[in-house]
This record gives C-alpha cells, sequence and structure tokens, in this order.
C-alpha cells in the first residue's frame, strides 16, 4: 500500500512540476515532510526537486524573452513641422519688389503595420503646387487650403530591400539636400524599389507625370523613371563621405507644360516641351570636423545627355559650417549653382533659387540660430541671375527669406 501511494504523489508531484512550476516552493515543502515521515524515499524526493528545477528555469527563460504585445500607439508615430517665412524678392523683371509673409504647415503620420509592412499619410498647407507647400497669408484672415501631401505603403521584402508605393518621400540622394535636380517639397508618384546595407545604397524608380491616359487627349501614360548608385564611406572617426551617380529619363518632347503652362526655362516649341530629359548626375558629399565645428562640403554635376540640347550642363558646390539643433547652436552655409536651360527638367528643380526652374546662376547665403530644441531662426538671401545668357538677356534676382520653424 505505501509503494502505491508513494507512486501516485511522485507521479502528481512530477506531473505538478512540468504543469505549474511557479507552485513548486509549496509542493517541495510538502514533499519534505513525506521524505521526513518516510513516505517517499530520498531518492523520489531529489528526482522530483530536479525536475521542478529545471522546468522553473525554462519558463524564466520563456519570460525574459517575451516580447509584449504591442500596443495601437507603439505601431504609430506623429510628425509634423510649422515654418513662419517674411519673404522680399527683387526681380529686375517687375517694376515693384515683391514682400509677403508665408506659413507652411505639416503633419503626418506613420503605423508599422506588421513586421515587414509600414504605411504613411501626410497632409500639408499651400496649393496643388508640386514643389512648395507654402501658403501665401491674405483674404483677411481666411481659411487656407490642406493637401494630400504624401500616402504611402513601405514592403521590407527582403534584408535591405524595400518597395515602396504612392505619393511618397523623394527616394533620390540629394548631397547637402541642393536643389539642383529636385525640390525639396517634390512627392514623386509611383513606386520605386531600394536597396540599402548602410554602405551601399540603389534606388530604382518609376514615376507619373500622368496615369490616366483619358485624361490628356493622347491617350498615353506620361511617365518617368529614375535610378541611383551610392556609396558610403569613412577617413576616420571625425570624417564620412558619400559618393554617388544617378540617371533620370523624362520622356516629355511634345507634350504641354505640366505646371500651369509654363516651362521654367526648359525649351518650348508652340506651347510644347522641345527636348527629352536624360540626365546623368555625379556628386560627392563630405562630412568632417572643423576645430570641432561640424563641416560640410559637397559637389554635384548634371548633364542632359539628350542629343539635341545646347545648354544641357549644370552644376552646384558649396560648404555649410555648424548644425542646429539645440539652444545656441549655430550654421552658415555657401552655394555656388550654375544650371543651363536644359540640363534637367525645370518644373522640378529648388523653385527658391532664381525664381526656381532652369537658365539660372548665381549665390546662395545661409545662416540659423537655434532658439531651442528642434527650433531655430534662419536667414537666406540668394543673389542670382537668370534669361539667356549666350544673348546677353540677363535679369537679377534677388530674394530674402527670414525663417522662424520648429519640428516635432
Amino acid at each position: 500500500m505505501k509503494s502505491k501511494t508513494s507512486a501516485i504523489l511522485i507521479t502528481g508531484a512530477m506531473l505538478s512540476a512540468a504543469v505549474l512550476p511557479v507552485q513548486a516552493d509549496p509542493m517541495l515543502d510538502l514533499l519534505k515532510v513525506l521524505r521526513d515521515k518516510g513516505t517517499i524515499s530520498a531518492e523520489d524526493y531529489n528526482t522530483i526537486a530536479d525536475a521542478a528545477k529545471a522546468q522553473e528555469e525554462k519558463m524564466d527563460k520563456m519570460v525574459a524573452t517575451a516580447k509584449p504585445a504591442a500596443s495601437w500607439a507603439d505601431k504609430v508615430v506623429w510628425t509634423g513641422d510649422v515654418r513662419y517665412r517674411y519673404e522680399g524678392i527683387d526681380d529686375d523683371r517687375r517694376d515693384d519688389e515683391r514682400n509677403r509673409n508665408r506659413l507652411r504647415a505639416r503633419i503626418g503620420v506613420e503605423a508599422q503595420v506588421t513586421d515587414t509592412v509600414k504605411a504613411g499619410v501626410a497632409l500639408a498647407s499651400g496649393s496643388d503646387d508640386p514643389v512648395s507647400s507654402n501658403q501665401t497669408l491674405g483674404g483677411g484672415g481666411s481659411s487656407k487650403g490642406i493637401n494630400l501631401d504624401m500616402g504611402w505603403i513601405d514592403w521590407n521584402f527582403a534584408e535591405n530591400l524595400n518597395l515602396v508605393a504612392g505619393k511618397t518621400k523623394n527616394p533620390f540622394y540629394k548631397p547637402a539636400k541642393n536643389g539642383l535636380v529636385w525640390d525639396g517639397d517634390y512627392r514623386p508618384e509611383g513606386g520605386h524599389l531600394s536597396y540599402d546595407n548602410g554602405t551601399i545604397w540603389a534606388v530604382a524608380a518609376y514615376h507619373f507625370l500622368n496615369s490616366d491616359n483619358g485624361s490628356n487627349g493622347t491617350n498615353d501614360v506620361e511617365e518617368m523613371f529614375g535610378a541611383q548608385l551610392g556609396f558610403n564611406g569613412s577617413i576616420s572617426d571625425t570624417t564620412s563621405y558619400k559618393i554617388g551617380a544617378s540617371y533620370f529619363y523624362i520622356p516629355v518632347e511634345g507634350s504641354a507644360s505640366f505646371v500651369d503652362g509654363d516651362f521654367f526655362g526648359n525649351s518650348s516649341v508652340g506651347g510644347l516641351h522641345a527636348l527629352d530629359y536624360e540626365v546623368a548626375e555625379v556628386f560627392a558629399e563630405l562630412n568632417t570636423n572643423l576645430g570641432g565645428i561640424p563641416t560640410t562640403l559637397f559637389a554635384d554635376f548634371v548633364q542632359n545627355t539628350d542629343s539635341d540640347a545646347d545648354e544641357d550642363t549644370g552644376y552646384a558646390m558649396g560648404v555649410k559650417l555648424g548644425k542646429v539643433k539645440n539652444k545656441g547652436d549655430w550654421d552658415f552655409g555657401y552655394t555656388y549653382q550654375d544650371l543651363e536651360a536644359d540640363a534637367v527638367f525645370a518644373a522640378f528643380a529648388d523653385s527658391d533659387f532664381g525664381g526656381g526652374g532652369t537658365d539660372v546662376k548665381g549665390h546662395k547665403f545661409s545662416a540659423g540660430l537655434g532658439l531651442s530644441k528642434n527650433t531655430q531662426l534662419a536667414l537666406t538671401y540668394f543673389k542670382n541671375e537668370y534669361g539667356d545668357f549666350t544673348r546677353g538677356e540677363e535679369f537679377d534676382y534677388d530674394r530674402i527669406q527670414l525663417d522662424l520653424k520648429t519640428k516635432f
């Protein structure tokens, strides 16, 4: 009878140790009493104690590595920025100087849908201008418009490989954020494939100028293609560099302007684009530290390889000292840029330099001062010329911008 009772107790105790390890200590206390009374042997007690200890260690490891369920708030990130701008423009073609106050407000949300899929939506002030989300203040304090700035899905389908579709941030790297080819507010529409392992990055994109072949009367889908390959390297702990090359194909010859009938410096014939844009780009950026001051130097060169283009090259080079992030931080920048009439597709180039577009050259000076974390006062001055330089039809263009801006 004693042997049968011991077997039942041992079996029950071992099952308890396996299924309910959190109760191991009280169970072992009871078994100690039974061992001391001779109900179970010391050997059986040790067998049960070892099983309980092993199960308890297994559960501790499971608890340590378990990931808590992500809440809705953990999956969603909000971002935004607001900029108030005073702007003065002195354009030789205008009789009077232009002065205006403008506001840019943007807000976006990004959600981690699954481990491999992200999605985002962003809204911005302004009009339907593809290269500006500025809103000029006026109208007696009237309400201002809000537009869809971005809407995208990002699928990380393999290691370091992403497929992104929608209206997105520009996937092509711009050295020192310079707008020689692309304005900073431009949001392409379509899709792109990107690879980035931290050292090498590559982008291949298929974007639309017009995706509805029934809306332009020609039954054509107007599209553009782009590719970029770049390399991140380092020389020392404080000095790194980026080099890259790009190719953009925008076949618009024979098409009307896509923005308010304006060709922004590009050649036109009979109200239509005269050329395609097959733009090759090479660039380099150096980031270092000079006397404790963060310093960036860059150079960017482009050429429209379309054989019919005469004024087909452009370049920009510049330097930036300092970096504004916190209160008291400062920076200063200088850029010289020369962009011939058909070097790039003008509608997407920097909308501030020379009034926007191509057929422009000159200087850009900038300075910033940190007022608090993520908030700064910035001053930018453009001293430019635009027009047909080969025929001496040059116009001076001066522009000053005073910005108060913050981001969150």
